[in-house]
């Protein structure tokens, strides 16, 4: 079966999805005690979740870059994900689409959400011919998410961990095509 340009693939339930972020100590350790987000996470600043576990892998280096040295599965309302797709511009400009550089960069001023779309990875953190999604949320959007659409946050950098040391396909997050 061929996979779309792009498509979110996560782990969900009819109530919530999963998404994933990585942090230094300093952040992550108070969030998963706390069972959200919490000081010295900062609400002000541009967050930027991934459903894609393999992504968020490739870009923390196997939770092993400074400040990224813990991955969170952070698990959100379906309600909360879907408000901040419905509010979401693209990061950059897209000649193929219907508005003007103008208009899409008078969007790109007003909207707290940022949708970007990133090659997928393998297993060995190749690039696919895929694309996966992550999204920035900042200002009420940042806000909401933290004190709103938050339901759970787990510290996942030991499965990373060890997926990194054996590649086993197996234990990878169970992700499907998010509907």
């Amino acid at each position: 079966m061929e996979v779309p340009q792009r498509q979110i693939r996560a782990v969900y339930t009819d109530r919530t999805i999963t998404v994933y972020q990585a942090y230094s100590p300093e952040i992550a350790l108070p969030a998963v005690r706390a069972g959200r987000f919490v000081p010295p996470f900062r609400i002000g600043r541009m967050t930027w979740i991934k459903p894609s576990f393999l992504w968020m892998m490739y870009r923390s280096g196997w939770a092993t870059k400074p400040g990224q040295e813990h991955v969170l599965a952070v698990e959100l309302t379906r309600e909360g994900f879907d408000a901040a797709l419905s509010r979401a511009c693209p990061s950059s400009y897209d000649r193929s689409s219907d508005e003007t550089r103008q208009e899409w960069s008078r969007r790109l001023k007003q909207s707290p959400v940022r949708v970007q779309w990133d090659p997928e990875r393998s297993l060995r953190l190749a690039p696919l011919a895929y694309r996966s999604l992550q999204l920035g949320l900042a200002g009420e959007a940042a806000r909401q998410y933290a004190e709103e659409w938050t339901v759970a946050i787990t510290d996942v950098t030991a499965l990373a961990a060890e997926i990194a040391r054996t590649r086993d396909p197996a234990l990878l997050p169970a992700e499907r095509p998010y509907c």
